[in-house]
């Protein structure tokens, strides 16, 4: 009887030893469900972050397309500004000559002096017109070089995921 009892408590023991076994591997099961739970959780997060980074990315590739077409209109008003200038130039020497020939003519000089007035006036409006083509085209390169940040930002963010 006593090898009964004696085998009774270690059944007892062990039932006891596989109880505790088999709490702790519920506790690990319940634990690994939640980390299964919060990783999906970490993939849908990601997952949204990723679908609005890539709509960032879509939209910064449009102005980064508007940008270059605004620096190319830039680039051709430059050219432009340059070609007036010369033409500028050409006028100041026809000017010059026009007050060389002031003692021939009288008239000539008064048509002179209003072609001069009306190209310094058009000169005046083109140079107010390239300083504020020029004022656009450095806010579009600001902003161009702060979306280009931001997307390489974005890029390395994407990478280190």
């Amino acid at each position: 009887m006593d090898k009964l009892k004696e085998k009774l408590n270690n059944l007892k023991l062990d039932a006891e030893k596989w109880q505790e076994k088999s709490d702790e591997l519920s506790e690990k099961i319940k634990e690994l469900e939640q980390e299964n739970l919060d990783k999906d959780h970490q993939i849908q997060a990601l997952t949204r972050k990723n679908q609005v980074l890539e709509e960032q990315v879509e939209k910064l590739e449009t102005d980064l397309a508007e940008v270059k077409e605004a620096a190319n209109e830039s680039h051709s008003l430059k050219t432009s500004n340059e070609n007036y200038t010369k033409k500028n130039s050409v006028l100041e020497e026809e000017l010059e000559e026009a007050d060389k020939n002031l003692k021939e003519t009288t008239a000539k000089l008064r048509e002179t002096d209003i072609k001069a007035e009306q190209l310094e006036r058009k000169v005046a409006s083109l140079e107010q017109e390239k300083d504020d083509w020029e004022k656009k085209y450095e806010d579009l390169d600001e902003k161009y070089a702060a979306a280009k940040a931001e997307l390489e930002e974005i890029s390395q963010q994407l990478e280190a995921i």
